[in-house]
């Protein structure tokens, strides 16, 4: 199996999904569209890792609800315990920046002023699913345990809010080589 059928199989082992919810879920962990998910979910219950209901739409086709079976939540066991890649860098604002000494400061300013906005924006989102999550833990978001369902939310929003802020920083670094 690859690495995004793992994906998919780690969002169900919160709740029942549909394809559609699984492809926009796993966006923030994984890049895939929906031409990749659906095959996979296939090959997942064929596999027995993955079942699905039929649930049924009066002006749309049915749509499948998937959830986890006890087979796919052993293969998540045993993914969890192998070593794991690199992870995958692609960032186009750092090749811009490698060069960034062909334009002229002004339009090196607004490449960045444009990816300090996208940078606070996403602050933004990251502060709100932590208010959302803090409103469905039965304790302090501090207090969660590593089997409590909200500890890996909790500890990924962190991750990303530490980063974005990491981001933020070096903007405020950067801008100030471009005076």
């Amino acid at each position: 199996m690859n690495t995004l059928s793992y994906g998919l199989l780690s969002l169900l082992t919160r709740n029942s999904r549909t394809g559609y919810e699984l492809t926009q879920n796993i966006q923030p962990f994984w890049q895939a569209k929906h031409s990749q998910i659906y095959p996979l979910l296939a090959q997942l219950e064929q596999k027995g890792y993955v079942e699905f209901v039929h649930v049924p739409q009066s002006d749309k086709p049915d749509k499948k609800v998937y959830s986890l079976t006890d087979n796919g939540r052993e293969a998540l066991k045993q993914w969890i315990a192998e070593p794991t890649d690199e992870p995958v860098v692609r960032d186009e604002l750092a090749l811009k920046v490698f060069c960034i000494g062909l334009v002229d400061k002004e339009q090196a300013r607004k490449v960045l002023h444009e990816r300090e906005v996208y940078y606070q924006k996403k602050k933004e989102r990251f502060t709100q699913s932590y208010e959302r999550i803090k409103q469905e833990a039965v304790k302090p978001l501090e207090e969660l345990e590593i089997h409590d369902p909200l500890f890996g939310l909790y500890v990924l929003i962190q991750k990303a809010t530490l980063k974005v802020d990491a981001d933020l920083v070096w903007c405020e670094w950067m801008k100030s080589k471009l005076k």
